[in-house]
C-alpha cells in the first residue's frame, strides 16, 4: 500500500515536473516576456528576410526545391535566422485553396518542405494566413466565394464584417494549423520552427476609419488562433499607421489613414508581438531621400518608443525596403535605408528595448526562372555584395547581443526531426529517472 502511494507520487511528480518544464519554456518555441523574445528562457533578437514565393516555387519537386534549398543556404551564409512567407494562395493558377475548405496536396507539400528545409537550415519562420490585396487571392478571392454562394457583399472590407466569410477564414486557420507535415511527421501547430503566425498581411479597412470593424475582427481571429494553437506566437500583419487610441501619433501617417491602429490593435489579448512596415520611397513619392531617411527614423523611433511604454511587446519591422525604380541615383540605393533600419534596430535591442529584429523585402535568387519576381525591392546577393555585407554585419552584431554564434545556435530551431521533438530534453531527462527510481523501488520490494 504504501509502496503504490509511492510510485503514484512519483509519477505525479513526474507528469508535474514535465508540465513545468513547458510552462517555463524549454521547448524550443518562442515566448516573449514584456518586451523580449526568449527560447528556452534565454532572450534573443533575430535578423531576416522576406521571400513571399517559396511554397510557389517549392511545389515543384525538382528545380523549384532546389531554390529554395538555394535561397535558405544564402540566407544562412548571411547570417539570417528568421523568414517570413506566405501560407495562402486562394483561387487562381496553382492555388493552396482552391475553393473554402479546398485544398491542392501539391501545394501543401511545398509548404511542408519549406518548413522542413527552413528547420534544417536553422531558420524560423513567420507565415501569413491570407493578403489584405487582391494578388494570390486575398480578401478578394474571399469575397467572390461568398458572393457565388449568393451572398450580398458591397466590397472587399466585408471580409471582416461578413459572418460567412470569416467562417471561411477561421476554416483556412485550422486547416493549416492542423496540418500535418508530410517529411516531418509534426503537425504545424506543433513545429517549434514557425516563429509565429500572422493574421493578415496589411490589413485595412478604408471604410470605417474608426477602426472597430478591424478591431473586433482582430479580437475575435486572434481568440481563434489560440484556441487550436497556444504553443506559436501570434501577430496581426500590421503597417504600424496609427488610430485614435493616441491621436497626437496620427501626424506621423504621413495623411495616410486605414482603419487600423498600432495600439489598439496590438493591445489584443493573444497578440504577442507588434509589427510595423516601413516603404518611404512608397508612401512620400517625389520627396528627397534625406526627407524620406529623416522620416524614416521618427517613424521606427516612435513605434519603438509606444512598444517600449504602451504596449510593453516586442516590435519586428517585418518589412522594409527601397525600390531601385524608384530612385534616379545609380548603383546600390539602398545602403543607406538599411542602415538606417539596422541602426535602430541594433540601438533597441542592445539597451534592452521593445525592437528586435528587420525582415527585409525581399530575397530572391540571381536565376532566370526569378526574373518575373523582381520588383525593385529585391535583394540578391550575387548581384549586390554590398548589400550583402551590410545585411552580414547586423546578423553579426544581432549574434554578439544573442551570446555569439555557439549559444546563437542553441537559439535557432535546428532541433530533432520527427516527433520526438515533441518532448524536451529535460522531460526525457525527467521520465528516465522516474524509470530508474521506479526499478529501485522494486528493488527494495523483493
Amino acid at each position: 500500500m504504501h509502496t503504490e502511494v509511492l510510485v503514484h507520487g512519483l509519477l505525479l511528480w513526474t507528469l508535474l515536473a514535465s508540465r513545468d518544464s513547458r510552462a517555463h519554456g524549454d521547448t524550443g518555441f518562442v515566448r516573449t516576456n514584456m518586451t523580449h523574445f526568449l527560447v528556452n528562457r534565454r532572450p534573443f533578437s533575430l535578423n531576416g528576410f522576406n521571400a513571399y514565393w517559396l511554397m510557389y516555387v517549392a511545389s515543384f519537386p525538382e528545380e523549384g526545391r532546389s531554390m529554395v534549398s538555394s535561397a535558405f543556404q544564402e540566407a544562412s551564409t548571411h547570417g539570417l535566422t528568421l523568414a517570413r512567407t506566405w501560407a495562402f494562395r486562394d483561387g487562381g493558377y496553382k492555388p493552396l485553396q482552391r475553393s473554402p475548405g479546398v485544398y491542392d496536396e501539391d501545394m501543401f507539400q511545398g509548404l511542408d518542405f519549406v518548413i522542413s528545409e527552413a528547420k534544417k537550415y536553422g531558420i524560423y519562420l513567420v507565415l501569413s494566413l491570407v493578403n489584405n490585396f487582391e494578388s494570390f487571392g486575398g480578401r478578394t478571392q474571399y469575397i467572390q466565394w461568398a458572393r457565388d454562394e449568393g451572398g450580398h457583399l458591397s466590397s472587399d472590407d466585408d471580409f471582416y464584417r461578413d459572418e460567412v466569410v470569416k467562417s471561411y477564414y477561421k476554416n483556412h486557420v485550422r486547416a493549416i494549423l492542423t496540418r500535418v507535415n508530410t517529411i516531418t511527421g509534426v503537425a504545424y501547430k506543433d513545429e517549434a520552427a514557425i516563429f509565429a503566425w500572422e493574421l493578415v498581411n496589411e490589413p485595412r479597412c478604408e471604410t470605417d476609419l474608426s477602426g472597430r470593424t478591424l478591431q473586433a475582427w482582430i479580437e475575435e481571429m486572434a481568440a481563434h488562433v489560440k484556441s487550436i494553437d497556444s504553443n506559436h506566437l501570434l501577430e496581426v500583419g500590421l503597417e504600424g499607421f496609427y488610430g485614435e487610441t493616441i491621436p497626437e501619433r496620427k501626424k506621423i501617417n504621413l495623411g495616410y489613414e486605414m482603419g487600423t491602429d498600432f495600439i489598439s490593435n496590438n493591445q489584443v489579448q493573444g497578440v504577442d508581438f507588434a509589427t510595423i512596415h516601413a516603404y518611404p520611397d512608397m508612401w512620400m513619392p517625389g520627396s528627397t531621400e534625406q526627407t524620406q531617411l529623416a522620416f524614416l527614423q521618427s517613424w521606427i523611433q516612435s513605434h519603438v518608443e509606444d512598444a517600449d511604454a504602451v504596449l510593453r511587446k516586442p516590435l519586428l519591422i517585418s518589412e522594409f525596403g527601397k525600390s531601385s525604380r524608384l530612385s534616379n541615383r545609380t548603383g546600390d540605393v539602398k545602403a543607406a535605408l538599411y542602415t538606417t533600419v539596422y541602426d535602430a534596430i541594433y540601438a533597441s535591442a542592445r539597451g534592452g528595448g521593445a525592437c528586435r529584429g528587420g525582415i527585409f523585402w525581399n530575397l530572391l535568387l540571381g536565376v532566370q526562372e526569378m526574373e518575373g519576381l523582381r520588383d525593385g525591392y529585391e535583394v540578391i546577393f550575387s548581384e549586390s555584395p554590398s548589400l550583402g555585407q551590410i545585411i552580414s554585419n547586423q546578423s553579426h552584431r544581432i549574434s554578439n547581443l544573442n551570446g555569439g554564434s555557439e549559444t546563437e545556435k542553441k537559439l535557432r530551431p535546428a532541433l530533432p526531426s520527427g516527433n520526438q521533438w515533441s518532448i524536451s530534453k529535460r522531460d526525457r531527462l525527467l521520465v528516465s529517472s522516474s524509470r530508474i527510481l521506479l526499478f529501485l523501488f522494486h528493488f527494495l520490494l523483493i
